[in-house]
């Protein structure tokens, strides 16, 4: 559970990855099928909500003394597919984001200093136990990265309005299989190494194909907007094809068009911009 986005509750969207149960060994293989067989697997809510429960205590608990063994669950033409959520994990991986972000006073506010060397211990040994352990789960706060879109298309964006109504928020998200978003990430740093100088977004989508090669070839790849919809209006979000205008703004690019590019991209970057804002709104 990212403490960064903890904190900041509850704008963040995430980058999740489903496996297929044959991606596990045993036993966990044989936990997660029993898993996803029941009726009550929790929601990316409950989730939230647990996480929260953690910061409430003096001092914080910024990262769970146990691991989760919860797990979210999507079913694809009759494949199970799981998600594990690892929050002791991301805890871990997200006060190291926090420390390098934030100022000393206001770290040491949030996360006192002894809190902190204790969870860094605590991380350093259990990486020497599990060396190759990485989170299925990506978490960005008060935007969706440019780099994440690359690996969607528009016509795989699923959007749902709330419904206040029945407490239901809006839901906005893309999936993908894996190997499609490892194909469209491949071409998309292809032309931009071709087209423009090396820089963050190129950068960023290194990262992310090396994250991804972790997995099944048979997994699903979930963009959520999570609470960023809470941040935009209904309109806007039922409008939002950030997806394709990245997708747009990459094929000008190869076809060597950077007026049309330049277009695509300003879209993207006023869309995102407003959101941003928000958060040093009163």
């Amino acid at each position: 559970m990212s403490v960064v986005s903890s904190a900041c509750v509850p704008y963040a969207s995430y980058l999740r990855v489903y496996e297929p149960l044959a991606a596990f060994p045993e036993p966990e293989r044989a936990y997660w099928a029993r898993y996803a067989e029941r009726s009550d697997t929790p929601t990316a809510q409950d989730e939230l909500r647990r996480s929260l429960a953690d910061l409430a205590p003096t001092p914080p608990v910024p990262v769970p003394v146990h691991e989760s063994g919860d797990a979210f669950v999507a079913e694809v033409d009759g494949v199970v597919l799981v998600c594990p959520w690892r929050t002791r994990l991301r805890g871990w991986l997200a006060m190291t984001e926090l420390v390098e972000s934030l100022p000393g006073p206001l770290l040491d506010a949030m996360l006192p200093p002894v809190v902190r060397a204790q969870a860094a211990a605590d991380f350093e040994r259990w990486r020497e136990r599990n060396p190759d352990a990485r989170p299925w789960i990506r978490t960005s706060v008060w935007e969706v990265p440019v780099r994440w879109f690359a690996l969607f298309a528009d016509e795989e964006r699923e959007y749902a309005p709330g419904d206040a109504e029945a407490a239901r928020p809006p839901v906005l998200r893309y999936r993908t299989p894996m190997v499609q978003a490892r194909r469209r990430l491949a071409r998309s740093l292809r032309t931009l190494r071709e087209t423009i100088d090396e820089g963050p977004l190129t950068e960023g989508l290194v990262d992310v194909g090396r994250w991804l090669e972790e997995f099944h070839p048979r997994a699903l790849v979930e963009l959520d907007y999570g609470g960023l919809v809470h941040t935009m209006p209904a309109a806007a979000l039922e409008e939002d094809r950030s997806a394709a205008d990245v997708a747009e703004g990459i094929a000008a690019l190869r076809d060597g068009d950077g007026e049309a590019a330049g277009e695509a991209y300003g879209r993207l970057m006023e869309r995102w911009r407003a959101v941003r804002d928000r958060r040093f709104a009163n």
